[in-house]
């Protein structure tokens, strides 16, 4: 009889990623963290974060294994930008193989949420395919927690990623989303790369309607967290500047 296979499973990671770290305990259920201590097998986004997020974890319950001996993959990411070869074909057997050998198998994001908004969703899929449990656990989404804070229509909402960097193109994706926001009553959901977040603040206020309503969460479950939510015209009258380095998640209604 063949061996069933391990299941995968999907654990959050807190948002202080690059920011002074939150007491873990406060931000994750005990749940993910048992299940964190359990794991002996990990696809991650980056092995250095997760070796530090794993060594916290340590700190307040044992590993299965000690640090150094916890077998740690990193998922092949595509190329960012134009231009560059295409990434070769991923061996998604090969970084399954501890689950399709009946062992558990952890998916880490370097923030929040692995698979949302996050490259684990293509081994997540890959799972499915071959017939691997997919188990997630519960845990901090900044985007989820922007919306929720936002008072903007959570009903409908699509999230769109980042926006362009060149000025007229992102001028021009921002008022064709307020439109479909408008037909559709639909929540528009965007980040960005910290040190560009003042750049993308300033172009949704000159770009959108007075009346469309903004909302822009930053360093959500930190010391200093803050959501602000007003109209277009507000954000206008009184100006708002925004940190470099910490992630911040944008949302407009219109």
């Amino acid at each position: 009889m063949s061996t069933p296979p391990g299941t995968l499973w999907l654990v959050p990671a807190p948002l202080d990623l690059g920011a002074t770290e939150a007491p873990l305990d406060s931000v994750l259920p005990q749940a993910a963290l048992a299940r964190a201590a359990s794991l002996q097998h990990w696809v991650v986004e980056d092995a250095k974060s997760a070796r530090a997020l794993l060594k916290r974890v340590g700190q307040l319950m044992p590993l299965a294994q000690p640090l150094q001996a916890l077998q740690i993959v990193e998922l092949p990411r595509p190329p960012k930008g134009g231009g560059r070869p295409a990434v070769p074909a991923i061996d998604w057997p090969a970084l399954l193989a501890p689950a399709l050998h009946g062992h558990d198998l952890g998916l880490l994001s370097e923030a929040g949420l692995p698979a949302v908004a996050d490259p684990g969703s293509a081994l997540v899929a890959a799972a499915h395919d071959a017939g691997i449990p997919v188990q997630p656990l519960s845990g901090p989404s900044s985007l989820m927690l922007a919306l929720a804070a936002s008072g903007l229509n959570g009903q409908s909402f699509a999230f769109v990623g980042y926006l362009p960097q060149d000025g007229p193109a992102r001028a021009a994706r921002i008022q064709a989303l307020e439109t479909l926001s408008r037909q559709q009553r639909q929540t528009q959901i965007a980040i960005e790369t910290p040190y560009r977040n003042a750049a993308l603040l300033q172009a949704l206020v000159q770009v959108l309607q007075p009346a469309t309503r903004l909302s822009v969460s930053c360093g959500l479950t930190l010391d200093g967290g803050f959501t602000h939510s007003a109209p277009v015209s507000a954000w206008r009258r009184a100006p708002r500047a925004l940190p470099d380095k910490l992630p911040a998640v944008f949302c407009w209604l219109a």
